[in-house]
C-alpha cells in the first residue's frame, strides 16, 4: 500500500470558538468546524429542520400520480435494485404506500438478478413486472438512464414513476431523460434541491412525504391523524449510509433520526435481526453498524444469491422470520468474504505484473476469467484503497460481455471519465453509468485492452502528482482529558460518513513495545502525554520506529466487563 501523507485538517478558530459559544462541546466543535459546519443550525437534526419535499423536482407530480392509482385500487409495482439502499428503498416505497393507505393486494415488487438482468428497468424486467398486471411501474434506486425499459413499459400502457439519484444519461452531450410520467431525481435537469446528494431511499422517502400532505390536501387525513411516516427512519438511515453518499447537513438529520429510533429499541423486525446476526447492540447504533455490519449482510444477496432475501427481511413483521432471514443473509456474507479474499489475491498478483518497479500506472483496469461478477466492486475498492489508483475490476457475465465496477480517488470523475472513453471508441462500452466515486460499464472481452489503455490515457490526461499522492486528513493532537470512555461514547454517538468523517487524531508517541499478534496486525504499547498506552494497527506486520507519529482514531476496548481506550492506527507520518 502506498504510505498516505499525514495533512492536518484546516479549523477556522472563529469558527471553532462561535460553535462553542453555541453549547457544543470544545473537541466537537473543534472537529465540526473542521469538517465545514458554520453554525450550530447545521447540527440542528429535528425532523422539521429537513428540506422541504416541495423544493425537490417531480415529487408533487409523483404524489398525485400515486393518490390517482390509491383511489383507484389499482396495482403497483415497485421495481429495486440488488444493494442495500435499492434493498431499503423497496421496503420504504411498500411499506409506506401501505401506510398511506394502499392494500396489501395492489402492492407488488420485482427485483433483478444481478448475472441474468443486469441494472435497472430493462425490457426484460418490465416483461417479469407485467406478470403481476399492475398499472403503474416504481423504480426505488434506479430508472433514470433506462430509455429502453421506460419506452417499453409505456408500450405496454403503463404508467412510470422513476425515483432515483443516479446521473442521467448523455447522448451527443445533451442528457437524455427516460420518457416516464414522472421523475423524481434532484440530479436531474432543473431540480433546486438544495442536498443533490440524497440517496436512492431518501429520494423515496422524501415522494411519501408529498404523497402524504397530497392525501391530507384530498381531506384524507387530517394533520392529527396522518401517519408517522417517521416510522421509516431507520431504513432511510441505513440505506443512505451503505451507499457511501455525502452525509450533507440534510443526509446527517435522517441518519441521526434514524440512529436515534434504533437506540432507542423502534426498528424494523429485520434491523433488529440483522443486528443480533452481526453480534452488534442496537442500543449503541453507530454509522459504522450500517456501513460495515448490516449494510454488507444485505448487500450479500445481492452480489451471491437473490435480494429479494434483503427485501423480505427488511418487510416481514414477523420477528422469528426475520431472524431466520437475517441469519441466511449473514452466511451469504461470509460465503462473500471467503469469494473476496480469494479473488483479492488473484487481483493482488495481476496488480504486481502491472508495477514491475512497484508504481502502479495512473489507472488500473483488471481481468480474470475465475472472478465472480457479484464482488468486483469490493475488489475494485479494496485494491483502489492500496495503490490509490482510479480502478476497475472485470469479471465474465452469463452473457458473454465483461462487467466492470470501479472505484475512483478524490479528483477522478469516474463516470465523466467513462463518457470520454465512450466517445474517443464508439462501441466500446455497451452501457455505463453510476458517479464520481462508483462507476460500472459493460463490454466485450476483445476489447478490454481497448478499455484498459483507454481509461489509462484519460486518467494520466486528467490526474496529476498531486492528486495521485495519497493524503490521510488528520485532526491533530488529542488531549490527554480526552482519552476516556466518555469521549468516545461521545464521539461514536454522533453521524459520521462520507465527506463528513469520523475523527482521525494525530500525536507524536514514543514506541515502548511492538509485536505481531494474528500474524498480520501490529500491537503496540507507547508513551503519550506523559501516559502508557495500547494501540492496535490492523493489516500492518513492518515495524514502526520509536518515536513516530500516529494517525488514529479511539474505540473502546471491552473485556471482562472493564472497558479500555484503545488507538486504532491508520497511519504514521
Amino acid at each position: 500500500m502506498t504510505s498516505p501523507t499525514l495533512t492536518l485538517r484546516d479549523t477556522p478558530p472563529r469558527v471553532a470558538w462561535t460553535l462553542e459559544q453555541s453549547g457544543i462541546h470544545p473537541l466537537l466543535a473543534r472537529l465540526y468546524a473542521a469538517r465545514g459546519v458554520r453554525s450550530a443550525d447545521e447540527l440542528d437534526d429535528a425532523l422539521p429542520r429537513l428540506l422541504a419535499p416541495a423544493d425537490l423536482l417531480g415529487a408533487d407530480r409523483a404524489a398525485v400520480l400515486l393518490a390517482d392509482t390509491l383511489a383507484a385500487k389499482r396495482r403497483i409495482c415497485v421495481v429495486a435494485d440488488y444493494d442495500c439502499d435499492g434493498a431499503t428503498a423497496c421496503a420504504v416505497a411498500l411499506r409506506g404506500l401501505a401506510l398511506l393507505g394502499a392494500q396489501a393486494d395492489t402492492l407488488g415488487y420485482v427485483v433483478p438478478d444481478r448475472a441474468i438482468h443486469g441494472y435497472g428497468l430493462t425490457p426484460a424486467i418490465v416483461d417479469l413486472a407485467l406478470k403481476q398486471q399492475p398499472a403503474l411501474l416504481l423504480t426505488v434506486d434506479n430508472g433514470i438512464a433506462s430509455l429502453a425499459g421506460v419506452a417499453h413499459a409505456r408500450a405496454q400502457g403503463l404508467a412510470v414513476l422513476v425515483t432515483d439519484h443516479h446521473l442521467p444519461a448523455l447522448i451527443d452531450e445533451r442528457v437524455a431523460l427516460p420518457d416516464a410520467d414522472v421523475i423524481v431525481n434532484p440530479n436531474q435537469p432543473d431540480c433546486s434541491f438544495a442536498s443533490k446528494n440524497l440517496a436512492g431511499v431518501g429520494v423515496m422517502f422524501y415522494v411519501l412525504l408529498a404523497l402524504r400532505s397530497e392525501l391530507r390536501r384530498r381531506g384524507v387525513f387530517s394533520p392529527d391523524s396522518q401517519p408517522r411516516l417517521d416510522a421509516l427512519l431507520d431504513l432511510v438511515a441505513l440505506g443512505t449510509v451503505a451507499d457511501v453518499v455525502k452525509l450533507d447537513a440534510n443526509n446527517r438529520r435522517l441518519v441521526a433520526q434514524g440512529l436515534r429510533r434504533i437506540r432507542a429499541g423502534r426498528m424494523q423486525p429485520g434491523l433488529a435481526a440483522l443486528f443480533a446476526a452481526a453480534g452488534r447492540d442496537p442500543r449503541r447504533a453507530s454509522g459504522f453498524d450500517f456501513g460495515f455490519a448490516l449494510g454488507p449482510r444485505v448487500n450479500a444477496a445481492g452480489r451471491l444469491s437473490d435480494m429479494t432475501l434483503g427485501i423480505e427481511c427488511l418487510l416481514t413483521d414477523d420477528s422469528a422470520r426475520a431472524a431466520e432471514l437475517a441469519r441466511s443473509l449473514d452466511t451469504i456474507n461470509r460465503e462473500r468474504r471467503e469469494l473476496e479474499a480469494g479473488m483479492r489475491e488473484q487481483a493482488e498478483a495481476l496488480l504486481e505484473m502491472l508495477m514491475p518497479e512497484g508504481e502502479p500506472p495512473p489507472a488500473l483496469a483488471i481481468f480474470d476469467p475465475e472472478f465472480h461478477e457479484g464482488v468486483v466492486g469490493i475488489v475494485a475498492s479494496r485494491l483502489k484503497d492500496r495503490v490509490h489508483r482510479p480502478t476497475f475490476v472485470f469479471a465474465l457475465g452469463q452473457d458473454g460481455l465483461l462487467k466492470g465496477s470501479g472505484r475512483s480517488i478524490p479528483g477522478f470523475h469516474l463516470r465523466d471519465a467513462l463518457d470520454l472513453v465512450s466517445k474517443r471508441h464508439p462501441g466500446v462500452l455497451k452501457k455505463f453509468g453510476g458517479h464520481a466515486m462508483a462507476a460500472g460499464c459493460t463490454l466485450a472481452e476483445e476489447d478490454f485492452d481497448t478499455f484498459d489503455a483507454a481509461f489509462q490515457r484519460v486518467a494520466h490526461e486528467w490526474l496529476d502528482a498531486a492528486t495521485l499522492a495519497r493524503q490521510l486528513l488528520c485532526d491533530g493532537p488529542l488531549a490527554a482529558e480526552y482519552f476516556n470512555p466518555e469521549t468516545v461514547q461521545s464521539l461514536d454517538s454522533q453521524v459520521w460518513g462520507q465527506a463528513f468523517e469520523p475523527p482521525l487524531f494525530s500525536d507524536l508517541v514514543e514506541v515502548v513495545s511492538q509485536r505481531l499478534v494474528g500474524e498480520k496486525h501490529l500491537k503496540l504499547t507507547v508513551r503519550h502525554g506523559g501516559m502508557v498506552r495500547e494501540a492496535i494497527w490492523f493489516g500492518r506486520v513492518e515495524p514502526v520506529p520509536e518515536r513516530v507519529t500516529l494517525a488514529y482514531r479511539l474505540s473502546l476496548d471491552e473485556f471482562n466487563g472493564r472497558q479500555r481506550v484503545q488507538m486504532v492506527v491508520e497511519g504514521a507520518g
